[in-house]
């Protein structure tokens, strides 16, 4: 705002109305709303109490001043309801008119002629700028490179199941063949003698045998007890 102001001050305006104008208008601006340009009337006679127009990037304000310079009205159009804008340069000023959409019609008169060509530059470019918007070629960018990335993953995707469909084979189910566990049995030798035949010694160690066979769970307690008493018949 301050390089503006500048410029406008380069430009033959008054510095205190400038700098009374921008200090009511701190309060007022929007946010991103940033002043374009402020013309102020400047009439042949002493201009007391002068009325101005100030342009921003979002609208236009006039400024009148009321109650002797005590206080300033503020009447402001957004540039969506500016239909046009003219400049009428006279031999004592220039005359800066525009209108709205609704038909009503604003001239700010007895402006310095350069300040009014200023300001019909800047309302043309803003008015340019909503018939012919810019489009940020820059936000289009990565939603190419989005969808490209999302179509090679695809692809990627489409290949490996591709892959493992052709590579894959089905086993009928008759080709499985079940195992079973095989069954422990306690241990047997061919020139094992009859029960009747052992000592009580030996009747007592093949006893305890088979209840190592118990504890390790290769015989079943039911066995183990068919075991024991056919033992025990004989001891």
């Amino acid at each position: 705002m301050i390089d503006n102001l500048k410029k406008i001050l380069n430009e033959d305006q008054d510095p205190k109305a400038i700098e009374k104008i921008t200090s009511k208008l701190s309060n007022l601006l929007m946010s991103n709303e940033e002043i374009g340009y402020i013309a102020v009337q400047k009439k042949p006679a002493v201009t007391i109490l002068p009325d101005s127009i100030v342009v921003t990037n979002k609208r236009i304000i006039l400024c009148k001043p009321k109650n002797l310079g005590l206080s300033m009205e503020f009447v402001d159009y957004d540039w969506d309801d500016i239909a046009g804008s003219f400049v009428k340069e006279g031999i004592l000023g220039a005359d800066f008119t525009f209108n709205t959409k609704s038909d009503l019609t604003h001239t700010v008169d007895y402006l310095p002629k350069n300040q009014a060509r200023k300001l019909y530059t800047y309302a043309k470019e803003q008015l340019d700028l909503l018939k012919n918007p810019v489009v940020n070629s820059t936000t289009s960018n990565p939603i190419i490179a989005e969808e490209i990335a999302f179509e090679e993953v695809a692809e990627v995707e489409e290949m490996e199941t591709e892959e493992v469909t052709n590579f894959a084979e089905i086993v009928p189910v008759s080709n499985y063949t079940s195992f079973e566990e095989p069954k422990v049995e306690a241990p047997t030798t061919s020139s094992e003698r009859k029960l009747s035949e052992l000592s009580q010694d030996e009747l007592f160690e093949k006893l305890q045998n088979y209840k190592k066979l118990l504890d390790n769970g290769l015989i079943m307690q039911g066995e183990y007890d068919n075991y024991k008493k056919e033992i025990l018949s004989y001891m």
